[in-house]
């Protein structure tokens, strides 16, 4: 017996109380569109489709539980709304995409808002829906299966014009994996506890900013893609890599804080003629770790302080980190600055031949302080021909620009 409750007059749009357990898909079969399905406390058996445009809200207490098995939410109609119901319990296929929520092709627009989805394989799936929104849910994703074998908190596929913004996501395998889509923003999520935060591949004109990753194994893994706006986000705690751009080109990076222990704050593999502005790259195991014939990207007003290793550059080219006579603060140059214009009044080069000899034969570390490697680098200082290829700061600055004040209060 189907339960429901007519809050409205008769109308073109309902808003319908659907009041026991069993009744949710008989619901959704029997809606008109545009009517609202408001959904009393208690647990509603999943999987359930909706399959034409309406909007599904819960109230305190309301579940969708699927038992294990299969989609818990498929929507599969335009302009469709989910709101403030807990999802749980997908099953466990990734081969068949088993998803809280998934949105196929047809819903364009879908609103995902508010929700609590757990222990499902993957949190939400947008494959191939137009400016669907995923806003301001909870995901907590599996942690009893390896980490390779779980979902994505939040997945996206062909997804032109969508967002996501605003969501908490833990556990699981990446926290928004992207693929093939263009003109994206991923904004302001708060991700934790998995392989990538963000892991972005074949996705063009699009935008990652005001996002924090704490303590996963790399926060911002940027690839295949151009024209991206990478502004504002943090990586605190992140085990391997704080950005990782690998073949990305023609983007803007600027206002990101890198901090506390990953092995490369930065990778720049392959990737060319992007503009690096006011970042704070502090305390990895190498700030800057740049190779692969990257080319013309242009690095001024950031700081790189407290690394073991400031830059690691692999390469023979002679490249200059500094724009329009302004360079960046390094936290181990020792200068003077007798014209008080905050520059620097000698450049800063982060590589010697000492370095290199140490990255191509690490065993020689044991004789770092021997009178070898001190005549090694009392010659390069006195004679800069023998400088072996690599960053030079010709406009280094005496003091942290104001991002790393402001940071230090986050």
């Amino acid at each position: 017996m189907l339960a429901l409750v007519c809050l409205s007059a008769p109308s073109s749009a309902d808003e319908l109380v659907v009041a026991t357990p069993d009744s949710l898909a008989e619901a959704l079969r029997n809606a008109a569109p545009g009517d609202t399905l408001r959904l009393a406390a208690g647990t509603f058996r999943g999987p359930v489709l909706i399959d034409r445009p309406l909007t599904l809200v819960g109230s305190e207490g309301s579940v969708i539980d699927a038992g294990g098995g299969g989609r818990v939410v498929t929507i599969d109609a335009p302009d469709v709304v989910v709101r403030n119901i807990a999802i749980r319990h997908s099953g466990a296929d990734l081969s068949v995409e088993d998803s809280g929520i998934f949105v196929t092709k047809r819903g364009d627009r879908a609103l995902i808002e508010g929700n609590r989805i757990e222990h499902c394989l993957i949190g939400v799936y947008l494959k191939g829906p137009d400016n669907a929104i995923v806003r301001s849910n909870t995901i907590i994703g599996r942690q009893d299966l390896r980490m390779n074998e779980r979902g994505n908190g939040v997945h996206l596929w062909n997804t032109p014009g969508s967002i996501v913004e605003g969501n908490t996501i833990r556990f699981g395998r990446d926290g928004i994996f992207v693929t093939t889509s263009r003109d994206n923003r991923f904004r302001k999520n708060k991700i934790s506890d998995l392989r990538y935060a963000v892991h972005y591949m074949y996705t063009n004109r699009s935008e990652v900013s005001g996002n924090e990753s704490v303590n996963n194994h790399a926060a911002y893994a940027l690839m295949f893609s151009d024209h991206l706006e990478v502004l504002d986000n943090v990586s605190i705690g992140d085990r391997d890599r704080g950005l990782f751009f690998n073949y990305a080109n023609f983007s803007n990076i600027s206002g990101n804080v890198v901090r506390g222990g990953a092995e490369k704050c930065v990778f720049i593999y392959n990737s060319n003629k992007n503009s690096f502005h006011g970042n704070e790259f502090r305390g990895c195991d190498i700030g800057i770790h740049f190779t692969a014939g990257s080319e013309q990207n242009t690095f001024a007003g950031n700081t790189i302080s407290g690394n073991r290793t400031q830059v690691k550059y692999v390469g023979t080219r002679y490249l200059e980190w500094s724009d329009n006579g302004r360079g960046n603060y390094w936290g181990d140059h020792t200068a003077f600055d007798l014209d008080a214009d905050d520059i620097a009044d000698r450049p800063y080069r982060p590589n010697t031949i000492v370095d290199k000899i140490f990255w191509r034969y690490p065993q020689a570390k044991i004789l770092a302080n021997s009178p070898v490697f001190d005549v090694l680098r009392w010659a390069q200082s006195r004679f800069p021909a023998l400088h072996p290829g690599g960053v030079t700061d010709s406009a280094p600055l005496m003091r942290p620009p104001g991002l790393a004040a402001i940071s230090d209060n986050r």
